[in-house]
């Protein structure tokens, strides 16, 4: 179990991370938040504008943090990495007080009707601007442009502010812990695809949605993809042996879990699953009314 900083956590307080970058803590932590979501005002502290990336959930004291962050200055966008409800719903009540537009990630459209299949995500999201890979929204001194990065969720874009080489995550990299990627929507292939992707670029530092400043960012790259591949090595000896549930694998693959993961251990198996089936690695079946899975 990942070990969290001693309370109390600075929820409602301007942290200043940069020149040009104050980050405020969202007062909704959770095993699977950490402490909780981060927000982050970009501008210069002294500038006439500036903009919030991740405004998090629709919390009355979040929102009145944020905008006393932003302070006398003009807020141009609001920016949100991805739809999930500790992320973006913040947003619109956010707008509605000061006028700004929402900008970022396109809406989520699930091809699914499986059951609760939304029920992380942020169904009220709705953009007035979609950033596609590589646009940018400008200010006074900064320039965020947009970096495609789905695999966490299809939606998911990372924020790279030019003028400091700083790369906004959301969460398709924290320093506290993996990401998990949740089929339907979220796709092992794709967030491998991203990881790649993010291991090319040069950016300085990362500052997550969760968790603290990443300053080695791609030595953390290098090694996530590396455990990526160890749990896919780990899931074909296991097949090796016999077929097994997606629950089966657990025990065997995450020692001294926490009880309250085991349900994302298990999706974080089933995107893997899903991703080897695509590559003809792996097959599944039914063994009396129960989905299992086997090698190919």
């Amino acid at each position: 179990m990942v070990a969290f900083p001693e309370r109390p956590w600075p929820t409602g307080l301007a942290d200043a991370v940069e020149p040009l970058v104050l980050r405020v803590l969202a007062p909704n932590p959770s095993p699977y938040t950490y402490t909780g979501t981060q927000t982050y005002v970009v501008g210069q502290a002294d500038g006439p504008d500036c903009a919030v990336i991740d405004p998090g959930p629709n919390d009355p004291a979040h929102l009145d943090a944020i905008q006393s962050a932003v302070g006398e200055r003009d807020l141009t966008a609001i920016m949100c990495t991805h739809t999930h409800r500790d992320h973006s719903p913040g947003a619109a009540p956010l707008a509605e007080c000061t006028g700004a537009p929402i900008v970022g990630c396109a809406p989520l459209v699930l091809s699914t009707d499986l059951p609760r299949s939304d029920e992380a995500f942020d169904t009220t999201y709705a953009p007035d601007r979609v950033l596609e890979d590589g646009e940018a929204m400008q200010g006074t001194g900064w320039t965020l442009r947009a970096v495609a990065t789905p695999g966490h969720t299809s939606n998911h874009l990372c924020f790279a502010l030019e003028e400091s080489g700083a790369l906004f995550t959301g969460d398709h990299v924290m320093g506290w812990s993996t990401s998990v990627v949740v089929p339907p929507d979220g796709d092992m292939g794709d967030y491998m695809t991203s990881l790649e992707k993010l291991l090319a670029r040069e950016d300085k530092v990362y500052h997550s949605a969760h968790g603290a400043a990443i300053t080695r960012p791609q030595q953390l790259v290098r090694g996530m993809i590396g455990h990526r591949r160890q749990r896919e090595n780990q899931i074909m000896r296991l097949l090796g042996e016999q077929a097994r549930a997606v629950s089966e694998f657990i025990p065997a693959m995450y020692k001294g879990l926490d009880e309250r993961l085991i349900p994302a251990a298990e999706m974080s198996v089933t995107a893997h699953l899903i991703d080897l089936e695509k590559r003809g690695a792996v097959v599944r079946d039914s063994e009396a009314g129960v989905e299992v899975w086997r090698q190919a």
